[in-house]
């Protein structure tokens, strides 16, 4: 399972990208392709990301890598999700709801 540092609440793309396991470039990316991403930028005009980013960019990732979404598909789920007012601030909530999922997918 993946920890967000407690002691830090601004992230530069480097430590994202570490704390989420994949490249900068890969970030950049979902950027641009989903909207609930805006990282604000720091004077020197570099990417800075915030708890919530590093949250909503680690369910991108659990949609993407663990079930198996497309990029329109996982954008949907999000969009879904706001729209029903779920905020999952807590990791072990997220993890429960992919194993949930998994089993929903070997059921059908």
């Amino acid at each position: 399972m993946v920890q967000i540092p407690d002691n830090r609440r601004y992230f530069r793309i480097g430590e994202a990208s570490r704390i989420v396991g994949v490249e900068p470039y890969v970030l950049r990316y979902w950027e641009s392709e989903f909207h609930q991403l805006k990282p604000s930028r720091a004077d020197s005009k570099q990417r800075t990301y915030q708890r919530k980013d590093l949250e909503t960019l680690l369910e991108i990732k659990r949609l993407l890598y663990e079930e198996r979404m497309t990029i329109e598909g996982a954008r949907l789920r999000l969009k879904r999700e706001k729209a029903k007012g779920s905020t999952v601030s807590y990791p072990f909530v997220k993890e429960i709801r992919g194993e949930l999922y998994e089993i929903l997918e070997m059921l059908r």
